[in-house]
């Protein structure tokens, strides 16, 4: 059974959608709905559905404003909206599907499929990086795994200069002079790193803490070994000295 939630500011669309769901399949349970969408982001801090249906227009939040502020890596969001214009934005945020308003039964049943599969990979992917990351812990050189576009990447970290955000993609800048871009938040990639090494010293940047080359107070940036100036925010400063 695939476990949804419903978010959406009007009551009606919400239950017409349920109406659709119950009717045309037997296969997905809504486990919550919410027309605050302030509301359904503090219950996705605790709680992760299989899959998410995201109103576009909201009068407090947009949808797209809704999937910056969590971390939607493992469900499935599917869009809905009145207005087809939204749809490319959509699938650029990481939506898996959109679907208009009003939803029609046959568009309904291909998104079914849709989250059926996006599991299914999930779970495949899952297993194999579970498998590589224990791996990965007996290695002397230790080394992170990306999964991006279809494949695992696997990169040392000691090749690794900094990362700068750009929205739902993060850019690796690398020790040889070679970049790699990857459809991941650069949140995402924080988490990932090993706390030893990495410092996310401003909102749009990570950087490894053996390649710095000097700190200037003064005017609050670092150098870098490839002397890249990287901007050391504000707040993040006092931590920045303790970690060094």
């Amino acid at each position: 059974m695939i476990k949804a939630v419903i978010v959406d500011d009007e009551p009606k669309a919400i239950k017409s959608l349920l109406w659709e769901l119950e009717s045309f399949s037997n296969e997905i349970q809504i486990v919550e709905t919410f027309t605050s969408p302030e509301k359904a982001i503090d219950y996705l801090k605790t709680h992760t559905p299989d899959c998410l249906f995201l109103d576009i227009n909201m009068p407090t939040m947009d949808g797209f404003q809704f999937l910056e502020s969590i971390n939607h890596k493992d469900y499935a969001v599917i869009i809905t909206t009145a207005y087809n214009e939204y749809a490319l934005k959509a699938l650029k945020n990481e939506a898996i599907d959109y679907l208009l308003k009003p939803i029609d039964s046959d568009d309904l049943e291909e998104t079914i499929k849709k989250i059926k599969k996006f599991h299914a990979n999930n779970f495949s992917i899952s297993k194999v990086e579970a498998a590589l990351l224990n791996f990965n812990s007996n290695l002397k050189q230790q080394k992170i795994i990306l999964n991006t576009e279809g494949k695992l990447v696997f990169l040392n970290i000691d090749d690794i200069l900094y990362i700068e955000s750009d929205g739902n993609y993060s850019t690796f800048f690398m020790t040889n002079n070679q970049k790699m871009v990857v459809t991941k938040k650069i949140k995402e990639i924080d988490a990932i790193l090993p706390e030893k090494y990495f410092f996310r010293i401003h909102n749009s940047y990570v950087i490894n803490l053996n390649k710095i080359k000097e700190f200037v107070k003064n005017e609050a940036y670092v150098l870098m070994e490839s002397n890249e100036k990287i901007p050391v925010a504000r707040q993040r400063k006092t931590d920045f000295l303790n970690k060094l």
